[in-house]
């Protein structure tokens, strides 16, 4: 009986310690699954923190290049001439990017010189305007230099725009020279500087003589063409610092500065026969223009401009009344 007691206390006693095994052993197990799981979670959170902070960083980067493609554009913006656009971007760009240097070719033929740098060509649809050569640009910042480069672009056509809109506001859309207010605005400046250092000054007034003969016999047209040709002589007898405007439908003023009546009249005479010498192709047409020309002077005529064109516009009336196709200076007579 105490064997059979023994036996059955043996056999509890072993049954207990699986019985207990087995729970310790589920609970050691909950325990390692529920660190893998939190050290999974760990893991997943320390890999999202790695990409919050990548991605923070790239965009700390783009937050950076805004500002700095906005600083660049909102500079450039502020000028509305081709080389200062380009000198203030070149200015900033400097300061983002390491380089050796930056060029801005506004001719293709100036790329022959630039062979071994990099070249960003500036195009606008199929119009060029120009490419933007450096030295020493890195590999890895060749897509930052070329956003910038398009605001530059952007800058350049605007300065282009500007320049058109001036253009067709100051030049006459036919002959290309200065339309009549503007010439006006400009020969004022020049006679406050006249006036101001005592230089002589003289205005030269051209008609084309018997304009309205062209333009009944041949047209418009070809009337056109003669009013093409004569701005072309004249601006080829006269120097660039003398300004010439289209004042009527037919007449053509020029402002020659520091210049007296005496030497106006040579350089009078000299596009008179220079015209005088010229054929004028008119489509089928081959014609002869000849031009007058009235001439007066400041101070001695007029102490102002309108005054001076008035002057200049009686000699003019004197040239054609006494012959066509000559020079006269005007002259104070009791009418005047």
């Amino acid at each position: 009986m105490v064997i059979l007691n023994l036996t059955i206390f043996s056999l509890l006693t072993v049954t207990l310690c699986f019985w207990l095994n087995s729970v310790v052993r589920a609970k050691l197990e909950k325990k390692i699954l529920a660190y893998q799981k939190a050290k999974r979670e760990e893991e997943r959170l320390t890999a999202e923190s790695l990409a919050l902070e990548r991605e923070s960083s790239r965009l700390k980067r783009g937050l950076d290049e805004t500002v700095e493609l906005y600083e660049i554009t909102r500079e450039i913006s502020k000028f509305l001439e081709q080389d200062k656009v380009f000198a203030v971007f070149n200015e900033k760009i400097k300061k983002y990017l390491k380089l050796q240097d930056c060029r801005f070719l506004k001719a293709p033929e100036d790329l022959l010189d630039f062979s071994d740098w990099t070249i960003f060509p500036l195009q606008i649809g199929k119009k060029s305007l120009g490419s933007l050569a450096v030295k020493g640009l890195k590999e890895k910042d060749v897509e930052k230099f070329q956003i910038l480069a398009q605001q530059f672009l952007l800058g350049l056509k605007r300065a282009v725009l500007y320049q058109h809109v001036q253009e067709m506001a100051t030049l006459d859309s036919l002959t290309h020279v200065f339309t009549r207010r503007y010439w006006f605005q400009r020969c004022n400046e020049e006679l406050e500087r006249s006036r101001k250092f005592n230089y002589n000054l003289t205005c030269l007034m051209i008609d084309v003589d018997r304009f309205k003969n062209f333009n009944d016999t041949y047209g418009h047209l070809v009337g056109d063409v003669i009013l093409v040709a004569v701005a072309r002589v004249v601006k080829e007898n006269i120097r660039e610092i003398d300004l010439l405007g289209k004042y009527g439908g037919e007449e053509f003023c020029v402002i020659l500065s520091e210049t007296d009546v005496q030497d106006a009249q040579f350089g009078a005479e000299r596009i008179r026969q220079a015209l005088q010498d010229t054929s004028v192709q008119a489509y089928d047409e081959i014609l002869k223009v000849t031009i007058s020309i009235g001439i007066a002077g400041f101070p001695n005529d007029s102490q102002d401009l309108t005054g001076l064109v008035d002057k200049a516009d009686q000699a003019l009336y004197r040239a054609k009344e006494t012959g066509r196709n000559r020079v006269c200076v005007f002259q104070l007579t009791a009418n005047s």
